[in-house]
């Protein structure tokens, strides 16, 4: 079968010929992939800034965010038929015992770093045309939303970002007075850095739970992406017209900012406008671009003075995948057109060259494993 590979050694992207995969304990299922979502760290990969073949192999199939549907199962799976679409996890779990995270099912969370990533991290992806894995990784998806399910796995970024969200403000009173009609987020100001395809699903995340929330991106509107922001409620304010500050002054107190840029220093400017009891999540991973200048004694006193909390967060657990299953059904009957309007184009496995070594376009790239 055809596959999509990294070749580190030799610093090449290739299609390839593999093995077809077959079952190998009771527990797994067989996969045809549909469709793999094209991201800025199958790219990374392919420019080789990191990504690590499996064991003993000298390349790695690439390709982490997926669809698939289920050809075969193994006689101990439940829950999983032959036809099923099904969203696959990411990661797997480190294998020593005593990670509690991991044995508790969140290699989310895994604290030896042992743990391995399809399509990144030693073990392949899922940009081939069928694959062998755990049922228990498997999440499954309504047949309604195949044609927009490949957005599951990006939205699981923002989904487990805002579960500690709400589980961190617990620690003071911020839940929002309840009024008929209102989500729980409706008092709350949140701004979005960045206008990919992260940051604009996060954006859906938040003014779904009620947020009144800014996305803060380069390009001046009119665009694409600001209609979009306009459409589903939010604001869209270019970085090349308002300073931080002037967002700031617009939006008043901002109570989270939800990053997904990778730009270390707009984050890091950010901070020093965020508002008090204010939670600042980060998502990208930013490159070695050189240092950066940063009034740290200003950060720390605002931190300990207005009560503020930033954490980083990466991957997802099985709660996250759920969450944004729910969710994309949510915004298919809420914003049908803008939700389809993330998916720039559907191209054959033929054009990967393109797709992983040319220009960056669009907002959503996917590749067409199979019918």
């Amino acid at each position: 079968m055809r596959a999509i590979a990294v070749l580190p050694g030799k610093k090449s992207v290739e299609l390839i010929d593999v093995p077809e995969p077959r079952l190998a304990s009771p527990t797994q299922v067989k996969l045809r992939m549909l469709e793999v979502g094209i991201c800025g760290t199958d790219r990374e990969i392919c420019r080789f800034d990191y990504g690590t073949p499996p064991a003993g192999s000298d390349r790695l199939v690439i390709g982490h965010e997926s669809l698939g549907e289920v050809v075969e199962g193994g006689s101990a799976v439940t829950g999983l038929a032959p036809g099923d679409l099904v969203i696959p996890m990411v990661r797997r779990p480190c294998p020593h015992d005593d990670c509690v995270a991991c044995r508790a099912g969140r290699q989310d969370f895994c604290f030896t770093g042992d743990f391995t990533e399809r399509g990144i991290k030693s073990r392949d992806g899922f940009m081939t045309e069928f694959v062998v894995d755990e049922a228990t990784y498997m999440n499954l998806v309504p047949r309604t939303l195949r044609d927009v399910a490949i957005l599951v796995e990006p939205l699981t970024i923002a989904e487990k970002g805002l579960m500690q969200v709400w589980q961190v403000q617990q620690r003071l009173p911020w839940a929002c007075p309840t009024s008929a009609g209102k989500e729980n987020g409706h008092c709350h100001t949140a701004v979005v850095l960045g206008a990919g395809p992260v940051g604009l699903l996060g954006a859906m995340a938040l003014v779904a739970q009620g947020f009144e929330t800014f996305v803060y991106s380069r390009e001046r509107a009119p665009n694409p992406k600001a209609s979009l922001v306009e459409a589903i409620g939010g604001r869209y304010v270019s970085a090349e017209e308002t300073s931080l500050a002037g967002l700031q002054k617009r939006a008043g107190n901002i109570d989270v900012v939800y990053e997904a840029t990778g730009a270390s220093k707009v984050a890091f400017e950010m901070l020093e406008v965020m508002g008090t009891n204010a939670i600042f999540v980060f998502t990208g991973v930013p490159g070695r671009r050189g240092p950066v200048e940063v009034d740290t004694d200003l950060l720390m006193r605002n931190m300990v003075l207005k009560n503020q909390v930033l954490f980083g967060t990466v991957n997802a657990g099985k709660d996250a995948f759920e969450a944004a299953i729910r969710d994309v059904a949510l915004f298919d009957g809420r914003w049908p057109a803008e939700l389809r309007s993330l998916l720039t184009g559907r191209f054959p496995m033929g054009a990967y060259r393109d797709l992983l070594l040319g220009e960056a376009s669009g907002i959503k790239n996917v590749m067409t494993i199979a019918a």
